[in-house]
């Protein structure tokens, strides 16, 4: 029987956790992508950073972020 292993995170460090989270508070949404960069990256937060993570997950739990995607503004 063989595992599938997922390959190693090959997403690049462009934006920051704090602008994340301020992007998907002001919108109410959060991308699978923007969560997947999360999951990539969370080895390396600090402890403030961990804090914020945690709290968008529980933004997410409760229904006031929504998974999904952002139109562009027009």
């Amino acid at each position: 029987m063989h595992r599938h292993v997922e390959p190693a995170c090959t997403c690049n460090r462009l934006m920051s956790l704090g602008e994340l989270f301020l992007e998907a508070m002001a919108s109410g949404v959060i991308t699978k992508g923007e969560v997947a960069w999360v999951t990539c990256h969370q080895d390396d937060f600090n402890r403030t950073e961990e804090a914020v993570a945690q709290r968008l997950g529980r933004l997410m739990d409760e229904g006031s972020i929504q998974l999904g995607c952002r139109l562009p503004s027009a």
